[in-house]
């Protein structure tokens, strides 16, 4: 991938650095700076601004309301977003169900839904893992029954995150039990409002409301809210899950890390009173984890150079997936050692370091997670041996 801009690709940078200082929000702004967490409601509020200049979903095609960005502008404008921190657009309905309802949804699904997820007028989450079902999600247990012009759904979802915020989710749901596990398993889309959902918010290991358990109780669910065949929803799992490894390849969130843990080795002192960025072991730590996100980068932007061209998440998506959560835990963890005991902090907002660290403890609890979610990561490495090294299974 040639990444020596043309003329007109630097004047587009700097209509979108132009467009973004201006447009993002002071208070916005500031956090990003620090390298804080934001809210639902804050990350809703930048889709929305984002949505009035056709930047919310910036690899749609423009069939469906995408801007047409090439895969060099797109690069571009995603560099400026993270050089401001910028929050990160809630993925569930621009970058999973929407690439799935425009591959796989009949027309009057893609009119219907793809409008309201563009402008972030509908917000959604995703149902896929149960307490019994998480990375062996074809044991989900969540019952979808025929009932002739809708489907009765009952069971439970976990981990639903921010379904409290959510107007829909999507959901595999299982719609035969005498089929392989794999074949009985549908994709429905179901209005979070409706009559028999209960939504339950939980607190992350980071503190932070971010996770529910969702109820489904005799829920009565259309049959023009099933996407794709009854029984074809592993297939569709699947290719929404490549979608999802490509976002968590984190380059953006492991970028801030970076800047915010040179920021605490500037402010932080060593045992010989000068600042740790001065000291050799910092900086080459430093330098190694830059070097490790540079490479890591490029083979994210050559899957989404590909996708460019219409070409869909494979197997590789598998390896953005495991070094991205790695980089972005290594990227906490050095930031948390940098800070020293000044990383107990929680939440204090008032004994914070100056950059408003206290989120570093959080974060670096919450991104645990990165290890487990769109597949664990020696689930991966299954996919990565089988699929792309052409192992044999033993």
């Amino acid at each position: 991938m040639d990444l020596r801009f043309t003329e007109a690709e630097e004047a587009f940078r700097q209509e979108a650095r132009t467009w973004i200082d201006e447009n993002l929000p002071a208070d916005l702004k500031a956090k990003g700076k620090d390298a804080a967490q934001f809210s639902m409601p804050e990350v809703m509020r930048w889709h929305h601004i984002l949505h009035t200049r056709g930047w919310a979903a910036p690899h749609w095609p423009e069939e469906f309301g995408g801007p047409g960005l090439s895969a060099a502008e797109r690069f571009i404008l995603s560099e400026e977003l993270d050089r401001v921190g910028a929050p990160g657009l809630s993925p569930f309905g621009i970058i999973m169900v929407a690439p799935l309802i425009q591959r796989f949804g009949t027309d009057e699904q893609k009119a219907r839904f793809l409008p309201k997820i563009l402008s972030g007028e509908e917000v959604w989450c995703q149902g896929y893992s149960e307490p019994e079902a998480g990375s062996d999600l074809a044991s989900l247990r969540t019952t979808a029954e025929d009932k002739g012009d809708h489907f009765l759904v009952n069971g439970q979802k976990t981990w639903t995150t921010y379904a409290q915020y959510a107007d829909w989710i999507f959901c595999l749901v299982r719609t035969s039990q005498e089929e392989k596990k794999q074949n009985g398993i549908s994709f429905l889309l179901i209005d979070i409002k409706s009559e028999g959902v209960e939504v339950k918010p939980m607190l992350s290991l980071g503190g932070t409301p971010s996770f529910s358990d969702t109820f489904f109780d005799n829920v009565k669910v259309p049959k023009e809210n099933l996407l794709g065949p009854v029984g074809g929803g592993w297939g569709l799992a699947k290719a929404l899950l490549g979608h999802e490894r490509t976002l968590v390849a984190a380059v953006g969130d492991v970028r801030k890390k970076i800047r915010l843990a040179k920021a605490i080795a500037k402010e932080e002192l060593g045992e010989d009173g000068r600042p740790l960025i001065e000291d050799k072991s910092v900086q080459e730590r430093i330098a190694r984890l830059e070097a490790r996100l540079q490479a890591h980068e490029m083979t994210n932007y050559r899957a989404l150079a590909e996708q460019q061209k219409g070409k869909h998440p494979g197997p590789e998506s598998s390896i953005l997936k495991l070094v991205g959560s790695v980089l972005v835990q290594s990227a906490d963890q050095l930031c948390l050692e940098l800070m020293g005991r000044n990383g107990l902090n929680w939440f204090n907002e008032e004994d914070a370091l100056p950059g408003n660290q206290a989120w570093v403890g959080s974060s670096y609890c919450y991104d645990r997670a990165t290890t487990i979610y769109a597949g664990s990561n020696e689930i991966q490495k299954n996919i990565i041996a089988k699929l792309i090294l052409g192992l044999p299974k033993k």
